[in-house]
C-alpha cells in the first residue's frame, strides 16, 4: 500500500471515528414534563413505591392523556399492586395509543396482566395478536419466543395440554427458520425438551419427566451457550418439586438464578413442605421485592403475598 492511500485511509477512519463520536446522545426529557414524570416514576415502581409513582403518571397524563408510556406505566403499577381490572383499563388504552414498533409490548403486558389472576385463556387473546403479527412479517424467532411464553401462561395456571400444545408450536414455527445455526438448533432443542419435562412433572409422569431432563442436558452441552446453563438446575430443581422430592429441588433451586421471582417462590413452597417457615417466609419476601411485569412474576408475586397474608 502507498504511503499515500494510508494516510488518505487514516483521514477517512479518523473522520468516521469523530463523527461517531460527535453525535449526540439523547437527551433526557425536560424537567416536568410528562415524559420526565413517566421516567421518574418508573423509578418508584421498580422501588415499590407505588403509591408515589402512581401520582407522578397522574400528573403525566393530566398534561398528555394519550401518552403512551403513561398508560402503560400506570398499568404496571396497578399489577403490582394487585389492582387489575383497573391496571386493564390503562392497557387498553395504551394498546390503542402504542406506536406501531410498540404495539406487541402493550399487547404483552396486558396479557401478562390476565396472568396475574391466573387468567390464561384471556392472556391467550393477546399473546396470539403478537404471535400472528410476527408471523406475518417471517418473524419466526419472535414468533416462537411468543407461543413459548403463552405455553408458560399456561402451565403456571395449570393447563397442561394448552403448554404441551404451545410448547409444541414454539418448537414447530422455530424449525422452520432454514438458516438456524446447529448451536441455535441445540438451544431450541433443549427449551422444548425442557418444556416436556416441566409438563410431565406436573402431569405427576415423573419416570417421563427425568428422561426429558436427560435430554435437555444434551441439547444444553451441545448448544455450549454458557448464559443458558443457569436454567439447568431451574428445570432439575422444578422438576424435583413437582416429585415431592423438595430437599432436592432446595438444592437444585438454590443454584439458579436468584433474581427470578418464580423460582424464589418455588423455593419457598419447598421449604414450607418440608416445615422450615422461616426460611419460607424468607424467599416470600424476596419475591415481594421484585418489581418486574412479567410471566414469572405475574404467578410469584400473588402467590407469595398470598403466603405472607395467611
Amino acid at each position: 500500500m502507498s504511503t499515500a492511500i494510508f494516510r488518505a485511509l487514516c483521514v477517512v477512519s479518523l473522520s468516521t471515528a469523530f463523527s461517531v463520536a460527535q453525535e449526540p446522545a439523547a437527551l433526557p426529557p425536560p424537567p416536568g414534563s410528562p415524559e420526565d414524570l413517566v421516567k421518574r416514576g418508573e423509578k418508584l415502581t421498580r422501588e415499590g413505591k407505588f403509591d408515589d409513582a402512581l401520582a407522578l403518571y397522574k400528573q403525566a397524563l393530566d398534561k398528555s392523556p394519550d401518552l403512551y408510556a403513561a398508560h402503560l406505566a400506570v398499568g404496571v403499577a396497578l399489577d403490582l399492586r394487585g389492582n387489575y381490572p383497573e391496571a386493564r383499563e390503562h392497557f387498553t388504552k395504551a394498546i390503542d395509543v402504542a406506536p406501531e414498533d410498540s404495539k406487541a409490548q402493550a399487547l404483552r403486558s396486558m396479557a401478562f396482566s390476565y396472568a396475574f389472576e391466573g387468567n390464561a385463556s384471556q392472556a391467550s387473546e393477546f399473546e396470539l395478536r403478537v404471535f400472528n403479527a410476527r408471523l406475518a412479517k417471517n418473524d419466526l424467532v419472535g414468533a416462537a419466543e411468543t407461543c413459548n411464553e403463552l405455553a408458560r401462561i399456561y402451565l403456571e395456571s395449570g393447563d397442561t395440554d394448552h403448554a404441551d400444545k404451545w410448547y409444541r408450536m414454539g418448537y414447530e414455527t422455530i424449525s422452520r427458520k432454514p438458516d438456524l445455526s446447529g448451536a441455535d438448533k441445540n438451544l431450541w432443542l433443549f427449551r422444548w425438551e425442557s418444556a416436556q419435562a416441566r409438563i410431565a412433572a406436573r402431569r405427576g409422569q415423573e419416570e417421563a419427566a427425568h428422561q426429558h431432563v436427560a435430554a435437555a442436558k444434551i441439547a444444553l452441552d451441545k448448544a455450549n451457550n454458557p448464559d443458558q446453563l443457569r436454567f439447568y438446575p431451574y428445570l432439575t430443581g422444578y422438576v424435583a418439586f413437582y416429585a415431592g422430592d423438595y430437599k432436592t429441588a432446595i438444592a437444585e433451586l438454590e443454584k439458579a438464578d436468584q433474581h427470578d421471582p418464580l423460582i424464589l417462590v418455588l423455593l419457598g413452597e419447598a421449604y414450607e413442605k418440608t416445615g422450615d417457615m422461616a426460611h419460607a417466609k424468607d424467599y416470600y419476601r424476596k419475591v415481594l421485592e421484585i418489581n418486574t411485569h412479567n410471566p414469572t412474576n405475574a404467578f410469584a408475586r400473588p402467590l407469595a403475598k398470598k403466603k405472607l397474608e395467611r
